[in-house]
């Protein structure tokens, strides 16, 4: 039994008269394991749904979704049963890396094929079964998305640290051959998947029918990875390299499978300073929540919201990003005349220099760094910087507490166009 907390307005819930405060008790008389046969039950043209009142009654409610709609509850347990946790002990985990006294979510490592439906997730697979691949083939849950890493079984055995991960390419097949829908993702660490090892992994896939995606990322290190594997990060000479040796198997694949395939994260173009790839290389932008295509998705939707903005409110003010967002948050806040904007890259002192990424700036490093700077009418951030939902730095600290502490109003922006916007004073 899972309580309702929230019920859509006009909704097929609302109209069958399902308030929050009600409690799921049953679909079609038998009890709901989880979230996604929840989904699949509810997504047929007729079926019962049996709910217990806030008074103790029961009501057996039938539902006829006639358009395919969804029934419209939220509850109180988003997945109806215990998440699934991640059974490896990556080499390059970044939960691992974090400092201690962090809130208690954030150590949670999550390896749930669920949420890899349902929020995007990456999963590696190793906790799932022939039962759970088949659930995923007979409910036709897709897309998976898949964190691959290599596909040499032994190599990920070691990366990964759990003797299952060499299993991945026949469970991948099981999936190609249900037609499941892929995207995959790479964390690169130079000297241990880079390289031959990457071009094994690019081959194998490729061999895939629905691998409709990939994406390589670097390595993220912190500060705090005494007693971990010795990782060394991307510099200009290897993201060079890495970018070369990846546009043979964009034009392989593009030539082959009509579509490049494997999208190389921003971070890389960046640190080898050969600028971004046109709009068009990203096709749909499939991996933009991996960081890839981000760039160049900000740079055209900021100019085009430039275009529909006149005089400027703004005279004066800051902005503050991470370090690898310097240059190009300068590029764009240039392209405005009639407003002084300074631009801030935020040193990562709270997980180490290494961490560049805007995301994970934290509230008290805007705090050191910016106290006593002439910051002027306001200071923009991204919201990226925040917990989703909230306005929470990663580090408990909250916008209130760094406008408190910089005697300043703080804009949070959401987006290249949001950021142009509020940046003109436009909204």
């Amino acid at each position: 039994m899972t309580k309702i907390t929230y019920v859509e307005p006009g909704s097929i819930a609302q109209e069958a008269g399902i308030v929050a405060g009600d409690f799921l008790v049953a679909l079609n008389g038998k009890k709901v394991n989880d979230i996604l046969e929840y989904k699949f039950i509810t997504a047929d043209f007729e079926y019962e749904i049996t709910i217990k009142k806030q008074d103790g009654s029961f009501e057996v409610i039938e539902i006829v979704n006639e358009y395919a709609e969804d029934l419209g509850l939220e509850f109180e347990n988003a997945l109806l049963s215990k998440a699934k946790s991640c059974a490896n002990k990556c080499i390059f985990c970044f939960i691992d890396q974090m400092p201690k006294g962090m809130r208690e979510t954030l150590y949670f490592k999550d390896d749930d094929s669920r949420l890899s439906f349902l929020q995007g997730n990456y999963i590696t697979m190793t906790n799932l079964s022939d039962k759970d691949i088949k659930r995923i083939t007979d409910i036709k849950m897709s897309p998976v998305n898949i964190s691959v890493h290599c596909t040499d079984g032994e190599k990920r055995k070691f990366m990964l640290g759990n003797k299952k991960a060499d299993k991945l390419l026949a469970q991948m097949k099981q999936l190609d051959d249900a037609g499941i829908s892929m995207n995959c993702q790479i964390v690169l660490c130079p000297g241990i998947n880079d390289g031959e090892v990457l071009d094994k992994t690019l081959s194998d896939l490729s061999r895939f029918s629905n691998v409709y995606s990939v994406s390589i990322v670097p390595v993220g290190i912190t500060k705090y990875r005494k007693g971990l594997y010795p990782l060394t990060p991307f510099d200009k000479q290897k993201s060079v390299k890495l970018i070369e040796q990846v546009s043979v198997w964009q034009n392989k694949f593009l030539q082959e499978k009509g579509s490049v395939k494997v999208y190389l994260a921003d971070e890389f173009y960046i640190m080898a300073e050969t600028g971004f790839p046109p709009y068009e290389h990203y096709e749909d932008f499939p991996q933009l929540e991996n960081g890839v295509g981000m760039a160049r998705l900000t740079i055209c939707d900021f100019d085009d919201a430039i275009k529909e903005i006149k005089q400027p409110v703004y005279k004066k003010v800051s902005v503050a990003t991470g370090k690898i967002s310097e240059k190009l948050i300068k590029d764009l806040v240039s392209k405005i005349e009639g407003i002084d904007a300074k631009v801030y890259a935020i040193e990562n002192d709270f997980f180490g220099k290494q961490i560049t990424v805007s995301g994970l700036v934290t509230g008290g490093d805007i705090i050191n760094q910016l106290k006593g700077k002439d910051l002027g009418q306001c200071l923009f951030i991204p919201i990226n910087m925040l917990r989703a939902d909230t306005d929470v730095f990663l580090d408990d600290i909250t916008v209130s507490d760094v406008e408190k502490a910089l005697n300043v109003k703080i804009v949070v922006t959401e987006d290249a166009r949001d950021f142009a916007l509020k940046l003109k004073g436009e909204i």
